[in-house]
């Protein structure tokens, strides 16, 4: 079920550093080097795959910038914020 504006305003509040960019939620995690970017990607796949779940991944040297939406519903649900949480927490974990 597609959020409402009200709803995704609150649920940002809750996660720390993404943004409503065009329609999707969007943060850009910065990380040592191009191959820790790298890892961080691939890792992140297995997530998405397991979420059945497909952001946009952006690579630039060390910067990954995330973009998600849920494309089925055109819009954000729940499962963009529960992906963005995922994300951030294997960024703590390789930090």
């Amino acid at each position: 079920m597609i959020l409402t504006e009200q709803q995704i305003t609150e649920k940002l509040g809750a996660i720390r550093g993404w943004g409503l960019i065009t329609g999707q939620l969007q943060k850009t995690f910065t990380f040592p080097d191009f191959e820790k970017a790298l890892i961080y990607v691939n890792q992140l796949a297995v997530i998405a795959e397991n979420l059945d779940h497909y952001p946009d991944i952006r690579i630039r040297y060390n910067k990954v910038t995330i973009d998600s939406s849920t494309r089925a519903e055109d819009g954000i649900t729940d499962t963009d914020f529960k992906l963005a949480k995922e994300c951030d927490q294997l960024a703590v974990n390789m930090l």
